[in-house]
């Protein structure tokens, strides 16, 4: 059998709040469509204080959140203006260009709060680049889920384990937050060629070696596992097929083809760029 590929994050600061970052790593630039991966921490805000995420720019890829505590507002240069629960995805894809916002609500941001969760990015389709920007939200309730034997899977986003999600994704996907009670065990199948496991807290196995916390394990293609819970354990697994291409990453900007990067960067710069109602503030590019 051949052996896992296990990717340390790096830790980051986004604009006061703690996350952790495997993907992109030097060692693997994607899982299926997976191009970015951020762990939000556990982190807990004081009155007056939370996320804040200014007005910001992407392309060429959808982004997704997903919480496990507290409460995000997104609003975008669509005119969506959303209240993001726990286990709600909040899914945009920006294609030729968007803009939003991501803060605490303003209930939760004078009272204080908490936020744990989770954000990905996937790169679009090459031949999806270039469309036309969208956002949609999906409730909590709206997402599949089974539950057997001390297992409960629920599909965030594509197909997998007999379950699919109502998430519109542009290619084959795989993304699954599972909990495992103590002793259970899971079969990792093969339907998908690329996967990639996330323990996010507990303690589990992988085969008979131990899954380390908070790192990216990389499976090898076409062959199964199990995952076997020491206690109880919260892990996500991502995936899919390969990207049809490679794609370059700048700031906020993921493209097949450089020049669309050197495009948006420089739109951006010269505020010629689709701006969110009500906001006048935006985070730079940086140089």
């Amino acid at each position: 059998m051949s052996e896992t590929l296990n990717i340390r994050p790096r830790a980051e600061d986004v604009e006061g709040i703690p996350i952790l970052r495997p993907l992109p790593s030097a060692q693997r630039r994607s899982i299926g469509p997976f191009v970015f991966f951020d762990h939000m921490l556990e982190s807990s805000f004081a009155p007056e204080h939370g996320m804040d995420i200014r007005q910001h720019p992407h392309i060429g890829l959808s982004t997704l959140t997903y919480l496990f505590e507290g409460q995000v507002q997104h609003k975008d240069s669509l005119g969506s203006d959303q209240l993001v629960l726990p286990g709600d995805v909040s899914w945009m894809t920006a294609g030729r260009g968007v803009a939003h916002v991501e803060r605490t609500p303003a209930e939760l941001l004078h009272s204080g709060s908490r936020l744990h969760g989770l954000q990905v990015w996937l790169a679009l389709p090459m031949d999806q680049e270039g469309r036309e920007p969208s956002y949609s939200h999906h409730a909590s309730a709206s997402l599949p889920e089974s539950e057997s034997l001390g297992v409960r899977i629920r599909m965030i986003a594509g197909s997998g384990f007999c379950l699919e999600s109502p998430v519109p994704v542009l290619s084959p996907t795989l993304y699954a937050d599972l909990q495992l009670g103590a002793g259970a065990t899971l079969a990792i199948p093969t339907e998908h060629p690329e996967r990639a496991l996330y323990l996010i807290e507990g303690e589990a196995q992988l085969d008979d070696d131990p899954l380390p916390l908070h790192e990216l394990v990389v499976l090898p293609e076409g062959e199964a596992f199990t995952l076997s819970a020491c206690g109880d354990c919260h892990a996500v697994i991502i995936g899919g097929a390969p990207l049809d291409g490679p794609r370059r990453m700048n700031w906020n900007f993921v493209a097949s083809d450089p020049a669309l990067i050197d495009s948006a960067r420089t739109r951006w710069a010269a505020r010629d760029w689709p701006t969110v109602p009500g906001e006048s503030e935006r985070i730079e590019l940086p140089r």
